[in-house]
């Protein structure tokens, strides 16, 4: 018979070449001894296994009469264990349900082993029951469990279940199996099978229930099914194959933890005792296709059951570590492990590698990784585990080993450069994941502190109302102990805990238990991260960013992950804030626009024009996702953005009614750590809503001037929120268009300078009224003039009647620390008063001419003088005191200078005396220069997040 070479799964590679001699036993039934210092190590085993009898009654149950009768006769001979270890060089893939859901799947899975085998691999493979393509389709596991449900509930339903399975299974033996003599015996067993299952049922049905090992026995079938289809499908493609029902091979016991421990001694024995009656039945060459079955085992008392959560992972890594595998593949239906949820963060990333302990704290903290369970047989030989996408085949994968450290040559990277946007990303952290739906509890008073055993009394009394603790967190002045258990779980743990400290609540020892719904936990993982400085502080930097408020924070002494409580509704900005913070090397910008009128609309070509630019120059990202007017609004899709080529002809044709809330919901909702929203509206009732997006942690950028020149409590609570908090409000343009006006006020003041006055010419349609205003020229003639360039409003009274520029003297009077109101500027009015009220503009335009007198009467004065008229505001922060005025200056003054429609601003200072004050002049009003300075100030926000300067 053939030798052949393994490593035990308990000895060393030196003892690789250790054979076992066959003997029976004094009952007759065969046992093993050894010619090597492995013998111990087996007559150990035997005694485990009471003489094996037990072992081999329960494995004998798929050996063919003639096979066991053949074995009662076996003289003594050497022969080799099943070949394990580097000399062996098992791989192993296991294929979900999804990836056997069809026979073209099942083939495409069989053309996959084939080829590894071809390759020189010795291929084992760990098949799960048959998925579904479909929704509406069957799935093999669910007609098991519901036909079984069915019968405990003396429902005859359960025949129908049955003959899903029927059907499903013989459309696909038919297409795979082309080889009669394949199919039929396939077909027999499998109608064998499911005739015993309906006996089965039917006597289920009558007694009217179930127990735990019958379901489990019928729910492992489509396993079975599936991995004898396969290996008899790799056989009709001319490859070779044996499969494995891995109830004849895997002995577990149940833990405590609700999952299942393997038995590796007497799981190690029974795969050499299969391995033995394989040879004699044929040989296990090194192109043979192994297939077994995934998610069931047996008991040590030999009844079937199941490995529970994850079970066919768990078969493949079980089966790994007893091969002493090379390595396993567990093939699913994405391309690998990502960095987050691709469903709540756009821009996650598909890892290229993970530790086992990163594996390990991401499944716990809701990652869709292998359960923490799967990869301990894996860690056991350090066994690299891939996850890879069984439809996207180019893709790479996932590599779960070891440890992933940081790069060599760039070793120094992580801790030189922490903060660094770019360099961090995937290094220090490898993935943020979330847990939804938690409740936080806190148990405090100063009963607690110092009082030994308080916490385990706490966590006993959880544990006994049968409830699971996520994470724990402690202050250490121990004056209060707060966990996380899940949502459902919330009451019954208040209600238990309240009943088991009752006295000490009523004695005031324990103050209090209270319960905060509607939580969710963020988990920031990476083994990179454990003695980096900074690493916490760059991720409550982006909560911050984001007004995400932290609850509670917890972080093993391992470092390996950082983990907050924050609320449920702050879950997906939080996600993206983070994520953003450690691997984006752009800063995505979320953008909702409020008043697509001529400004909006020429921002919105601004953008279109510099947005690739942005991108690629400076990493700005911005994503427009919502447009909205007084009337109607236009959003997104869902995760998408809007496209600039095409906006104004969706936003046409849009029915949405505008709706604030929805609206503000939309963008907050858009996927991105950062949300901004412009207002290009002269809205009260738009102003009125920056407080809200403001404190909702939206920064807000604008060029309408209600809202700092509105009430002055409304501004202040506007600059508190913005002081305060990561929150940011940029509003340059409400004042001088795109000229820095509001700038340089800050810039000196924090540069130490004392502002004395402000005063210039503010408006960029009164400065083209009176540079083009001459002797000869009558005053309403130049309005109208004014009014056909489009320099004034529609109306042109909203101009000369002062209160525009009212409205900047006091956004400057506020900035320079003056608590003035609208109210307290006094206005020289241009519009003549009996005008005032007039109901329409054309009545206004054609009475304007009856006091053209009245401004050239000034006029001339001045010019008598030697002066020019001018249209000013002045803040006269020494007085604390604002005026709105039409003043005389010389002829020589910078004012008086002034062409078309530019501003003018003078600062007067400790600094800068009224001998040569600081001067700003430039254009001031206009859709071009207006919009710039909106830009400009979109752009100061991505500064503030990250992006370069």
């Amino acid at each position: 018979m053939m030798m052949m070479r393994f490593m035990s799964a308990s000895s060393s590679a030196s003892s690789s070449t250790a054979s076992l001699s066959w003997r029976k036993n004094t009952h007759g039934k065969l046992v093993t001894s050894s010619s090597s210092k492995s013998s111990s190590n087996a007559r150990k085993r035997d005694k485990g296994n009471g003489g094996n009898k037990k072992s081999l009654r329960v494995f004998s149950r798929a050996v063919p009469a003639d096979v066991r009768a053949f074995m009662d006769t076996l003289p003594d001979e050497k022969v080799t264990t099943f070949p394990r270890g580097a000399e062996a060089g098992w791989k192993v893939h296991k294929f979900g349900g999804t990836c056997v859901g069809s026979s073209e799947r099942i083939s495409g899975v069989c053309d996959l082993l084939i080829d590894s085998a071809k390759n020189g691999n010795q291929t084992f493979a760990v098949v799960s029951a048959m998925g579904v393509i479909t929704k509406s389709e069957p799935k093999v596991t669910d007609c098991l469990i519901n036909a079984t449900t069915m019968a405990a509930a003396r429902s005859r339903d359960y025949v129908e279940e049955l003959e899903k399975l029927r059907e499903k299974h013989t459309t696909t033996a038919t297409d795979l199996l082309t080889i009669p003599k394949e199919f039929d015996k396939y077909m027999e067993s499998f109608n064998k099978e499911l005739e015993d299952l309906g006996s089965m049922l039917k006597a289920i049905s009558i007694v009217g229930c179930s127990t735990e090992t019958f379901a489990d026995f019928v729910v492992g079938h489509g396993e079975l099914w599936t991995a004898r289809l396969t290996a008899a499908a790799i056989r009709c493609k001319g490859g070779k194959s044996y499969w494995i029902d891995a109830r004849e091979i895997l002995v577990v016991t149940e833990a405590e933890d609700g999952g299942v421990d393997v038995d590796y001694d007497k799981s190690n024995y029974r795969l050499d005792l299969w391995n033995h009656l394989t040879h004699m039945r044929g040989s296990l060459d090194k192109d043979t296709i192994v297939v077994c079955t995934g998610f069931i085992a047996s008991t040590p008392e030999g009844f079937p059951t199941t490995l529970k959560r994850n079970g066919s992972d768990y078969s493949a890594t079980i089966f790994g570590a007893l091969l002493v595998a090379d390595d396993i593949t567990i093939w699913t239906d994405v391309d690998g492990v990502y960095s987050s949820d691709p469903r709540r963060v756009k821009d996650a990333v598909c890892l290229e590698r993970l530790s086992y302990n990163e594996a390990w704290e991401l499944a716990y903290f809701g990652a869709n990784v292998l359960h923490p369970r799967t990869t301990l047989p894996a860690m056991k030989y350090s066994i690299p585990i891939c996850i890879r996408n069984y439809f996207n085949q180019s893709a790479p994968g996932t590599l779960i080993a070891a440890r992933c450290e940081i790069p060599a040559d760039e070793s120094k990277k992580g801790t030189k450069n922490v903060g660094s946007r770019v360099s961090t990303a995937g290094e220090l952290i490898k993935g943020i994941t979330t847990i939804d739906d938690v409740c936080l509890i806190t148990v405090e008073g100063t009963g607690l502190v110092g009082v030994p055993g308080f916490a385990s009394a706490v966590f006993s009394t959880v544990r006994d109302a049968n409830c699971n603790v996520v994470m724990i967190s402690q202050a250490s002045s121990e004056h209060s102990i707060c966990f996380a258990v899940r949502q459902n779980e919330a009451d019954k743990v208040v209600e238990a805990l309240n009943k088991r400290f009752e006295k000490a609540i009523a004695a005031g020892r324990v103050s209090r238990v209270v319960a905060l719904n509607n939580c969710s936990i963020l988990s920031a993982v990476g083994q990179n991260m454990a003695n980096v400085p900074g690493v916490s502080a760059m991720l409550f930097t982006a909560l911050a960013s984001a007004a995400v408020n932290v609850i509670a924070i917890s972080q093993g002494a391992s470092e390996y992950n950082i983990t907050v409580v924050i609320k449920k509704s702050d879950c997906i900005k939080a996600v993206n804030a983070v994520h953003s913070r450690f691997y984006a090397s752009r800063t995505p910008l979320s953008v909702g626009i409020v008043g697509p009128g001529l400004v909006g609309k020429t921002l919105l070509a601004q953008m279109q024009e510099q947005k690739q630019t942005l991108l690629d120059k400076f990493g700005v990202d911005l994503r427009v996702v919502a447009i909205s007017g007084g009337s109607k609004m236009h959003l997104a899709e869902t995760g998408g953005f809007i496209d600039l080529d095409d906006w104004e002809n969706k936003y046409s044709n849009e029915n949405e009614a505008a709706d604030f809330e929805k609206f503000t919901d939309h963008v907050e909702e858009s996927n991105s750590p950062n949300q901004v929203i412009i207002d290009c509206s002269a809205s009260d009732a738009v102003a009125l809503q920056y407080k809200g997006w403001l404190s909702r942690g939206i920064h807000v950028v604008t060029p309408n001037k209600k809202a700092n020149s509105g009430p002055y409590e409304y501004y202040k609570s506007l600059r508190n929120i913005q002081r305060d908090s990561y929150t940011h409000y940029f509003y340059e343009a409400t004042v001088g268009a795109g000229l820095p006006i509001i700038s340089t006020v800050k810039s000196l003041e924090d540069a130490g300078d004392d502002i004395k006055l402000i005063q210039g010419i503010f408006s960029g349609t009164l400065s083209y009224i009176f540079n083009t205003l001459t002797p000869d020229k009558k005053f309403s003639d130049v309005v109208a003039e004014a009014k056909a360039n489009g320099y004034t409003e529609p109306d042109p009274r909203d101009d000369l009647s002062g209160v525009d520029v009212a409205r900047k003297v006091t956004i400057l009077a506020r900035e320079c620390g003056l608590s003035l109101e609208l109210s307290d500027i006094p206005i020289e009015s241009l519009v003549p008063e009996p005008l005032q009220n007039v109901e329409s503009v054309d009545e206004f335009m054609q009475k304007l001419p009856d006091y053209d007198h009245e401004i050239a009467a000034k006029m001339a004065a001045a010019e008598a003088n030697g002066n020019k008229l001018i249209f000013v505001g002045v803040v006269d922060v020494e007085n604390k005191k604002g005026s709105v005025q039409l003043k005389e200056y010389p002829k020589d003054h910078p004012f008086a200078q002034l062409k078309g429609s530019d501003n003018i601003i003078s600062y007067i200072s400790k600094r800068y005396t009224e001998a040569g004050p600081l001067v700003v002049r430039g254009p001031g009003a206009g859709a071009e220069v207006t919009a710039g300075g909106v830009f400009a100030d979109v752009l100061r926000v991505c500064a503030h997040l990250g992006a370069p300067s």
